[in-house]
């Protein structure tokens, strides 16, 4: 793999996997201040929009420079990238005050939407409750499109160091002021339990601002050894318009859109229809709620931690495999989509198979003991690797130029989740939630593969023998892990959480020892990491 593809994806999958251990840990404290178990439901109402909107706001422009930038520059041209970044950041502030202040205005309508009535018209939480919360989150708008373009900027240069530190800081922040917010509100001044989850997604704001502070700062810093550097190519510059350039870009945006609206519009329809559909069944609307919220808040949470090194990739590969593309170096790009795809699966996989094995312990790690949220997670734990594999999958689409198949696996993908949703849920409960997910997905990504092999010239044959590899490793790394926690659980109980905690974590590094002998004995390793893979194994002298 190539160093700077590796050193981007390694230094966004640890800030982005900080972040995902920062989202979850908040959670033990967070639990505990509001007592609730309904104020999760509340508090993540507000957020399945705002992730719509936001996808909206910023219209796939951040990923769209980094794109373009990285062509241009590929092409000898500094000036060009400046520019659509200085006008970049005009369009962003103007479509985030405008997202905005739709979401505000139509917030009672996105309430009334998504909360659950049961046949009676009862509901746990009021339309105006959910409305005070969407509100608040969506003051975040107005910052968050800026700070993404700034964040493209800098992956468009291959400098992923600015994006890792500031959303490192983002969630800090937000994690911080919404625990004390909080507290202060419910403790100290004795308010509601809606004032006190409308400050806690306020909190979005507040870390947009500090992350935006940092990304600028770093920006100015920066600008003068650029400038410098980009001196020799100065005079190269071409005479392309600023418009004509806007209509290429966002010709290719909306496709980022959908990229980036995929997970939420997914979640979107599970909350709108998951509900309905079990009360249809009989379900009260308590129990209603009490499944959807260990499908679309709780494992949700969890199942996103493994798809942290596809959001790195996403990033890292995007103006890697353009600037391959655009020179013509497709033996490179090859290359470079073999190691992404084989070291992908060679850590999510394992990662999801585990995931499920303990599912109960890291269940009542973070959310308290529950054999239903555990069985829940233990189903909705392959799917990460769907996701992981649909983001890497659009991304190269972008990079190869055949974005428009992203909009359109998107659109079939979600297709196939409204059809089955209703008959699986019927079948299978809650569970056919999940089912009709992935059947989304896998279509939606056998579009992508379809595309990728036709128009890049690329085969997976290698990346498929090897993937079968990695699941039959995995299969007896599950069976270990699961004997292991089996005996643990003689002495052991997932009911107390730092009992579980320890059976989580025993668990983890049993598989690890596992799955990583297994992988240097049949030479996985070796073949997935190249000579690194070898120096590891022969560090642990496993011949």
């Amino acid at each position: 793999m190539g160093s700077n593809l590796l050193r981007g994806t390694f230094i966004l999958s640890v800030a982005t996997l900080i972040s995902k251990i920062l989202g979850l840990i908040y959670i033990i404290p967070f639990t505990a201040i509001v007592k609730n178990n309904d104020a999760m439901s509340l508090y993540n109402y507000g957020y399945i929009p705002y992730q719509i909107f936001l996808s909206v706001a910023t219209a796939g422009l951040p990923l769209a420079v980094a794109k373009y930038i990285s062509k241009y520059e590929a092409l000898g041209d500094y000036e060009i990238g400046q520019r659509l970044f200085k006008s970049g950041l005009v369009v962003m502030t103007l479509t985030g005050v405008a997202s905005f202040v739709l979401m505000y205005v139509f917030a009672p309508q996105f309430a009334h939407m998504v909360n659950p009535v049961d046949a009676k018209g009862l509901t746990v939480w009021s339309d105006n409750d959910i409305t005070r919360v969407i509100r608040a989150v969506s003051w975040a708008l107005i910052i968050i499109p800026s700070m993404s373009l700034i964040r493209g900027y800098f992956q468009g240069k291959g400098s992923m160091g600015p994006s890792a530190v500031s959303q490192v800081i983002e969630q800090f922040v937000r994690i911080i002021f919404m625990l004390v917010a909080t507290f202060l509100v419910l403790y100290t001044f004795n308010g509601s339990m809606v004032t006190a989850i409308s400050y806690a997604t306020f909190a979005a704001f507040v870390a947009a601002v500090a992350s935006l502070v940092v990304l600028i700062v770093m920006y100015y810093k920066r600008k003068p050894y650029e400038e410098k550097a980009a001196i020799p190519v100065q005079q190269s510059r071409s005479k392309v318009s600023l418009i004509s350039i806007y209509k290429e870009v966002l010709v290719y945006a909306i496709p980022f859109i959908a990229i980036g609206v995929a997970m939420p519009v997914y979640q979107m329809i599970d909350q709108y229809t998951v509900t309905r559909i079990l009360q249809h069944m009989s379900y009260s609307a308590k129990e209603a709620l009490y499944w959807f919220n260990f499908l679309n808040f709780n494992a949700n949470k969890l199942v996103l931690i493994p798809v942290t090194l596809a959001t790195a990739f996403s990033m890292a590969l995007l103006p890697v495999v353009t600037t391959s593309y655009v020179q013509g170096k497709f033996k490179e790009m090859h290359k470079q989509l073999d190691d992404v795809f084989q070291v992908l699966m060679f850590v999510t996989i394992p990662a999801c198979i585990g995931m499920m094995v303990l599912a109960r312990p890291i269940y009542s790690v973070f959310f308290g003991d529950s054999a239903d949220g555990a069985t829940v997670l233990f189903w909705y734990s392959p799917v990460a690797i769907l996701f992981s594999l649909y983001m890497v999958t659009t991304a190269i689409l972008q990079g190869i130029d055949q974005q428009r198949y992203t909009v359109f696996s998107l659109v079939l993908g979600l297709f196939i989740k409204v059809v089955t949703q209703y008959p699986l849920i019927e079948l299978w409960g809650i569970y056919g939630a999940i089912a009709s997910t992935a059947l989304g997905f896998i279509v939606g990504i056998w579009v992508t593969l379809v595309v990728i092999q036709r128009d890049a010239d690329y085969h997976l044959a290698v990346v498929i023998r090897r993937t079968v590899l990695m699941l039959l490793i995995s299969a007896a790394m599950f069976a270990g892990v699961w004997l292991v926690n089996y005996l643990m659980g003689f002495m052991f109980t997932p009911k107390n959480r730092g009992e579980a905690l320890l059976m989580t974590s025993v668990g983890a590094v049993i598989g690890m020892l596992i799955y990583g002998y297994l992988s240097m004995k049949s030479r996985l390793i070796d073949r997935v990491l190249g000579e690194r893979g070898t120096r590891i194994r022969m560090k642990f002298r496993v011949k």
